[in-house]
Parts: C-alpha cells; structure tokens; sequence
C-alpha cells in the first residue's frame, strides 16, 4: 500500500483544531545571502515541538475504542516518542515508549512529563524492535513505528500541504522543497504532497555526513545501510537505511538528496537563533544547513525548507553558539 494526497487530506481534516498551524517565515538576512526566497515552515512551534505530532495523532485518533484501554507502544529516541506521548494523552491512553540510554535529556523529560511510561535500552547492546515486540504481545498494546506506516506519513505530510496552502493563499509558489530525512516518513508525506499539487517543485532529502543512506541508496537505485556508529549531532536523523515502505515513495518522487557536515548544522542552529530568531535542534536544522553551506543554489529561484524539530539540550546549543559566534 502507499500513500495518496487523499491520505493526506485526510489527515489534516483529523488534524484541524488540534495541531499547530505553524507559520511560513520569511528572513531578508536570509534571503540576501542566497540570493533567493526563502520560506521557511517551523515545526519547532508544533505540539512537543516537532513535526512529530502530526502523524502520531493522526495514526493514533483512529484506533478503535475498544482497543484503546491496551494502549500503545513505540520506539524513538525523542521526537516520536513525545508525539505519541502527547496524541496518547489528549485521547485517554497509556504508552510506552522504548528509548535509548543516550538520548538527549529534553527528549526524554518531556516523554516523561506527558505521563507516557518509558523503557530505557542500550542502543548498542539490545534491540528496539525487539523489545517493543515483546511489550506489545505482553500488555495487547498498539506498535506505532515511527515512518513505516501509511497513517504515520500521511499526518507528516500535512507539513507540506500547509506550506502549498499557505504560498497559494498569497499566489505564491516554489521551486524547491527541502526536508529532513532519517526514516523517510516527513519526506514521503511531504514528496507525495509537493508531487501531488505542485509537479514542477523539485524535492530535496537531506543528511548529515555519516548518515547519507538515501543518498547512497539512490546512486545505487536500491536500498542501502550505513554503518551508523559514528557521533552525531543529529539524533533525530540516525536511522541507517531508508525504510522499506518510505523508500518506495521517496524513490519516485524525490528529486535529490544533499548531504551536510556536522559542522554545517551546527552553523546552522547558531544562524536560527541570531537571524531567525528561533531555537532549532541538529536534526532539525539539516535543511537550512544545505542552504547556507551551498549545497543548493537557489539564486534567482523560490525554495521552501521544513525546519523539524526544536528539542536541543541546553549544552548542545551552547556549543553550536560557541562554535560558530558569527554566523
């Protein structure tokens, strides 16, 4: 099964009143360094303070009444988990959330501060999956993946059509779209909107270095995994294969993916707080990163970027500040 833009429309039906409608920013700063327009999405003021929520309610708000007393299950090193944390909450269900040890501490405040019951796992030593299974066939609760589901990508891909909503309500439109890729799933709800209603926009994933398996699996047109061990900022981009289901939409409908350094991103949360005035987390950041690190000319042209996620660790960003005091 894939996803259509009638799941997507759906899905923002299901949303509406109860996600954030974020803004479309715009920064002159911004746009007289690339010499183009920006428009930038800022999931950081969404629900937990990513695009997460988007998809977890949508997946969530259909589960049948009896089966809501079991609850749900997930696996997520933050963002996820407080998506499915929160939706759980606001629809009268426990979760339980499997984490790993070293997952950054805001993430894992907040996945406890809405009530969600968490599994701590050595993500070098235990399985995720495994774990979560095996809660799921013990307690009768609902294993909610992260990307691989058709639900999941449709409520992410409500990201975009707001932003298509919003241009088109000021007769706008883009010439790009650029989105944060892990697992795939924001990047295939956002591909199958843009390719939907706006065939012309080309779609871009992105990555940071180490973690480039979209990239590498499309020069080599089939899936393939990164070793994934490597330090990185980006913790909310750490999956090391495309997923299965994400994969075949994303193969279809992305135009390209753009690889940035580690340190571009930090670059890049550092410029969000002076010029954009927003707070913005690693994994979050990987779009703006590919602009300001020259990844994509946009000279002359109109492009969008999905700013993720929020959720960075006070010393986190601290470091990026420090590291990058002249953005």
């Amino acid at each position: 099964m894939t996803v259509t833009l009638e799941h997507i429309q759906q899905a923002s039906e299901r949303l509406y009143g109860v996600a954030i409608r974020t803004p479309l920013l715009r920064s002159a700063h911004l746009n007289t360094r690339l010499g183009g327009k920006v428009f930038i999405k800022p999931e950081c003021f969404q629900h937990i303070g990513a695009f997460k929520f988007r998809g977890a309610y949508n997946r969530l708000s259909q589960i049948e009444e009896s089966c809501k007393k079991a609850g749900v299950v997930a696996f997520s090193s933050g963002n996820h988990a407080q998506g499915i944390a929160y939706a759980a909450q606001l629809l009268g269900m426990p979760a339980t959330i499997v984490m790993p040890t070293d997952a950054p501490e805001i993430k894992k405040e907040g996945t406890k501060n809405l009530c969600a019951t968490i599994r701590y796992y050595n993500r070098f030593t235990e399985s995720r999956e495994d774990i979560a299974a095996d809660i799921a066939a013990k307690t009768g609760a609902i294993l909610v993946p992260a990307f691989e589901d058709v639900d999941i990508i449709a409520g992410q891909g409500t990201c975009a059509l707001e932003i298509l909503q919003q241009l088109d309500e000021e007769k706008l439109s883009i010439d790009h779209l650029l989105s944060p890729v892990g697992g795939g799933g924001l990047l295939a709800g956002s591909s199958t909107t843009v390719k939907s209603m706006s065939s012309s926009t080309k779609v871009y994933g992105v990555e940071q270095e180490n973690f480039e398996d979209h990239y590498l699996s499309k020069q080599a047109g089939k899936r393939v995994a990164v070793d994934g061990t490597k330090a990185t900022l980006c913790d909310a981009l750490m999956a090391t294969t495309p997923g299965e289901l994400t994969w075949s939409i994303n193969s279809r409908n992305v135009d390209d993916y753009l690889v940035v350094s580690e340190d571009a991103v930090a670059h890049a949360i550092s410029y969000a707080f002076r010029y954009l005035k927003i707070v913005v987390e690693p994994g979050g950041a990987v779009a703006l990163a590919a602009l300001l690190q020259g990844k994509l000319d946009i000279t002359g042209s109109s492009a969008a970027i999905i700013v993720s996620g929020g959720n960075i660790d006070r010393e986190t960003f601290e470091s990026c500040l420090n590291k990058h005091p002249s953005p």
